[in-house]
């Protein structure tokens, strides 16, 4: 059972997020705030796998609260963030990458898309498909970086692992990684589980922030 914390600003959003979710059959909403600040403290209660999370509010905003969220002391408890925007390209979205988000949906997206955004978060087992993260790669990507370090936890990565990471950081799902390579999917789901953890990192959407951060992929690296 998948447990969802809904934080959002306006009250008629939770009530619809909360009645489509809790319609699904491996979910359960275990409560939701109107403001970040509220919602950190209901994470740290209630424990959710899963915490919609909405940029902009009052208190304390989506991008802070995520921070809050997913920083901190060691033994914490770090749901994955699914960040909610009305923009397809808001500033704050890039920050929230760099705070650990892990998926990122338009508030008007179809209810499947939801759905299916909520589960693929949870299993942590990629990017989400959807324009918003796409655009965001590319965003992201264009941005030139100053690399200041090449972590020396690098150096315990494979070539063919260097490789899977460079790919996710492209935006390329498991299937896709696997087409590439000319490997069979289960074994690009090895190699990106290696990746994460000996990288430390809870998804790919922190492995393409370490990636592009750390120079493994550069701006306009095709």
């Amino acid at each position: 059972m998948i447990k969802i914390l809904i934080v959002d600003d306006q009250a008629m959003v939770r009530q619809g997020f909360a009645a489509l979710l809790a319609a699904q059959p491996d979910f359960t909403v275990v409560g939701d705030a109107d403001n970040g600040e509220q919602g950190v403290a209901l994470a740290r209660e209630r424990a959710p796998d899963v915490v919609l999370m909405d940029i902009r509010m009052p208190v304390l905003d989506g991008l802070e609260a995520t921070r809050r969220l997913l920083g901190g002391a060691p033994g914490l408890h770090r749901p994955r963030v699914l960040m909610l925007t009305t923009f397809d390209l808001d500033d704050y979205v890039f920050e929230a990458l760099r705070a650990g988000a892990s998926g990122f949906l338009l508030k008007d997206a179809p209810a499947a898309e939801l759905v299916n955004a909520v589960r693929v978060v949870a299993a942590g087992d990629g990017l989400l498909a959807p324009s918003v993260t796409r655009k965001l790669i590319e965003q992201f990507a264009a941005r030139p970086r100053q690399v200041t370090h090449r972590p020396a936890k690098l150096r315990d990565l494979t070539p063919r692992e260097v490789e899977v990471l460079r790919l996710i950081a492209r935006g390329q799902s498991n299937a896709e990684i696997a087409e590439t390579l000319v490997v069979a999917e289960q074994t690009v789901k090895t190699h990106v589980s290696r990746v994460l953890q000996k990288l430390d990192l809870r998804d790919r959407a922190q492995a393409v922030v370490f990636a592009y951060e750390t120079g493994v992929v550069n701006a306009g690296e095709s």
